[in-house]
């Protein structure tokens, strides 16, 4: 009996082990491709629980995922100008047929690599060969990639592999030419800044000379203005002056001889020599003589 469950014992085992050896699980982000024999025999692309010929055969599994390759260092082209660019990109690619890139690079994920970075920098430099700088920052840039992203999926296939984009990060100048490249700019942005400048200040005194001139204007006829205004007045005034003293002429000479004497006599030192039987004297002598 004890013997009976030993040997059940080890059968359930060997079961067990041979159907762990014959089940196999696909993810959603894999694909498999079953060998046997070192001969491709099966690919399973669509999840689920599936089953192989334990020892005969085996698997083998594969990221489906979209894989991104970027540039470790800038690469180095040349523009129709005959100037060298330093550019930073990186590719978004996929494997679409898993036997194809089995077949192609062996499964070898560097390899692949390598070949879409051979391929995306072989359209690159030909495409910036047909361009400006400018065209290749800004221009273009957008056409550039497109163009890219076509070839190098055109020759991605052909491994199994579907190029989804390829962008480029940076496009600069290199170092040994980058300094010269802003000291010229710097020196452009000083050029136009003098102009402006130049500009500003010689509208600034073409502004301040209409001012000054506006001033005198207005100065000169607010004094013509004034002048005439005085000159009406005073001519009134004499008018009025005229017209009271004319009706008493006597009164008139004695208002005047008061304003004489008030004129001379402002202080005790003011002195004045003058004949006594001078006209001057008129008044004085007939107060003198009105008040004996």
């Amino acid at each position: 009996m004890n013997k009976s469950m030993s040997n059940i014992l080890i059968g359930a085992v060997a079961a067990l082990v041979l159907l762990s050896m014959s089940v196999f699980v696909v993810d959603q982000r894999q694909r498999v491709i079953v060998f046997q024999l070192g001969e491709v025999v099966d690919v399973k692309i669509e999840p689920g629980l599936y089953f192989k010929v334990p020892l005969l055969q085996n698997v083998r599994y594969f990221d489906s995922r979209i894989l991104t390759l970027d540039t470790v260092e800038p690469e180095r082209f040349i523009t129709a100008e005959k100037k060298n660019v330093l550019v930073d990109s990186f590719i978004k690619w996929r494997i679409v047929d898993v036997k194809q890139y089995y077949v192609s690079v062996g499964g070898d994920e560097l390899r692949a690599r390598t070949r879409l970075m051979q391929t995306v920098n072989s359209s690159m430099r030909e495409e910036f060969g047909k361009r400006t700088i400018h065209e290749v920052v800004s221009g273009e840039r957008d056409k550039i990639m497109e163009v890219l992203r076509t070839k190098a999926d055109v020759d991605a296939r052909k491994i199994g592999v579907e190029v989804l984009d390829v962008r480029l990060k940076r496009v600069d100048f290199p170092v040994e030419i980058s300094s010269s490249i802003y000291s010229r700019m710097d020196a452009e942005r000083k050029r136009v800044a003098n102009e402006l400048r130049a500009s500003g200040a010689a509208e600034g005194e073409k502004i301040k000379a209409d001012a000054d001139k506006q001033r005198e204007v207005i100065l000169a006829e607010a004094y013509r203005d004034a002048q005439k205004t005085k000159g009406e007045g005073d001519a009134k005034a004499a008018a009025l002056y005229s017209a009271a003293f004319g009706r008493n002429p006597e009164f008139y000479s004695f208002y005047r001889s008061l304003e004489a004497y008030k004129q001379s006599f402002k202080t005790k030192n003011d002195v004045m020599v003058v004949d006594p039987s001078s006209a001057f004297f008129k008044y004085l002598k007939s107060s003198g003589k009105s008040g004996k």
